[in-house]
């Protein structure tokens, strides 16, 4: 299978082939997302809450973004890497956030950034795209804007607000981005929107009518429980097989059952002998 391009995503909006997009933060659980044969892996600032332990999104890092970032593209083959650009590096300054961009091309290696915002931050996009790195846009709920928004709610539930949706959609098409998040979005305002726009969407509790679907794999597979959004499907309960394996290891250590002679290394009883010899 060769190297997705944004090429080949766009292709499959045209042929009307869903997309797939998986968060990915290290080699191990990126190489298995990239074997599965998953389209799109996300570097996204949802580690805060998942990886980091942190309230939300908003303390995450460029540093810490490019360092998970190398780890996933080390271990794909196949699949497009994206990752966030975390609150702050791209708001203040076009100019800051034109050279943030870069470090992730030329520090991080990954493919494209994607960006929180609509209308307003289309200036910002453009010159980001102007330096010849793409863009994935998102729009609807956006976790950087939490304490503008009054927290984690779902976006375009009136008319004024889904037409305004619309026009950011659009916006970020005109500006070049090559494939928008839509997140938290009545499911008829995402369908409508994605099929008024050419690039692709990519849904997270927007429904059946986007051109692909996104979910953070902590919650994929059972691996954070702090909170659970409705939009969330949890495929396996990882969480729960560890847990278990993890105190069966911790009652085996205690109770001298292991490890047992097959987790370990013999060493010749001559040389044994020898050693103790050596040290009286």
């Amino acid at each position: 299978m060769k190297k997705i391009t944004i090429l080949d995503i766009q292709r499959m909006k045209d042929e009307g082939k869903k997309i797939t997009m998986l968060t990915a933060y290290d080699y191990p659980l990126a190489r298995l997302f990239d074997e599965s044969g998953v389209e799109i892996l996300l570097v996204g600032d949802s580690l805060g809450p998942v990886v980091a332990g942190y309230d939300n999104t908003l303390p995450v890092t460029v540093e810490e973004l490019i360092y998970h970032t190398r780890a996933v593209v080390r271990a794909r083959e196949n699949a497009l890497v994206v990752a966030d650009m975390p609150f702050m590096s791209y708001q203040a300054d076009t100019a800051e956030a034109v050279r943030n961009a870069g470090r992730f091309l030329k520090e991080g290696y990954m493919d494209s950034v994607k960006l929180e915002g609509g209308g307003e931050i289309v200036p910002i996009v453009e010159a980001i795209i102007g330096a010849g790195i793409p863009v994935m846009g998102h729009i609807g709920l956006t976790p950087q804007s939490i304490s503008k928004l009054g927290g984690y709610r779902v976006q375009g539930k009136t008319a004024g607000d889904a037409v305004r949706l619309l026009e950011d959609a659009r916006a970020l098409e005109q500006a070049g981005c090559y494939s928008i998040v839509l997140e938290a979005v009545p499911e008829p305002v995402a369908r409508t929107i994605s099929e008024r726009v050419k690039i692709p969407t990519i849904g997270i509790g927007a429904g059946r009518g986007c051109d692909g679907q996104v979910l953070v794999y902590h919650d994929l597979l059972g691996l954070f429980e702090r909170f659970r959004p409705k939009f969330v499907k949890q495929y396996a309960n990882i969480g729960q097989i560890s847990l278990q394996a993890i105190r069966e290891f911790a009652a085996e250590v205690e109770e001298g059952r292991f490890p047992t002679s097959e987790h370990t290394y013999p060493i010749d009883e001559d040389e044994y002998q020898k050693f103790l010899e050596k040290i009286g």
